[in-house]
């Protein structure tokens, strides 16, 4: 009877070890997984921006040389004038004036901004002395050109325009030298209609020498309409030339 028992009971421990061995491995914890470390977005990076010159103070119509690097920027510029630019790189300018050039770096995080300020020197002013064989009085009226006019019109004529910048010239290497401004025109129309047309004629003359760079404070002007013609015949010709801005040194 005892011996009939013993499969039975092996049978029964080895199910019990099984149960054993498959529960202790239910129970076995997972390894826990590592956590990468956190990497923001470019996005989220603010830009970098540096610009430099070679050179920070300059005589007129000299050139300076721009240098400029950025990080992590979607857009790049240079202002005044440059525009748009590379993210790094160089350029060219050639300022008129003292300027405060501008790099700027963007994206959706922010904005950078580096600037460099050019300084031009003011030119100096030439002072012209007359011969000393000549008087002033005598070389004023082979140096000064006056500015012809169509007919019925006081707009600066591309020749009169050439001719003033020659008077310009002169006058500012005599820059306490004061000089009044002729309006002349022809015969033709009443002399009240001529007196304002030759008004017109030396203020204009008068504006375009002031935008050459001479002394509005030493022009004045007025206007003889038609009563001074410098030719007196009933020609064409003659008309021409009495449609003018004449120059005379003011007393």
């Amino acid at each position: 009877m005892i011996q009939s028992r013993r499969p039975y009971l092996r049978s029964l421990l080895i199910s019990l070890s099984a149960l054993a061995i498959l529960a202790a491995g239910c129970n076995k914890k997972p390894p826990a997984a590592s956590t990468p470390s956190y990497t923001p977005p470019p996005s989220s990076v603010k830009p970098t921006a540096s610009l430099s010159a070679d050179k920070t103070s300059i005589n007129p119509g000299e050139s300076v040389k721009l240098s400029w690097t950025s990080t992590d920027s979607t857009n790049v510029s240079i202002s005044p004038e440059v525009g748009a630019v590379t993210p790094q790189g160089s350029t060219t300018v050639t300022p008129n004036a003292s300027t405060t050039y501008t790099l700027t770096a963007s994206n959706a995080a922010g904005n950078a901004d580096s600037s460099v300020r050019i300084s031009v020197s003011a030119p100096t002013a030439t002072v012209t002395e007359a011969p000393k064989n000549e008087t002033f009085d005598q070389i004023f009226p082979k140096e000064v050109r006056d500015a012809f006019f169509d007919y019925d019109s006081a707009e600066i004529r591309p020749d009169a325009r050439a001719a003033l910048q020659k008077t310009a010239d002169f006058l500012k290497g005599y820059p306490n030298t004061h000089v009044a401004i002729e309006g002349h025109c022809d015969e033709r129309g009443s002399t009240e209609y001529n007196l304002a047309l030759g008004q017109r004629r030396a203020n204009a003359v008068k504006q375009y020498l002031v935008s050459l760079g001479v002394n509005g404070d030493t022009l004045t002007t007025t206007s003889w309409g038609k009563e001074k013609p410098f030719c007196t015949q009933s020609t064409e010709e003659c008309y021409a030339q009495n449609r003018r801005g004449h120059f005379t040194l003011a007393k």
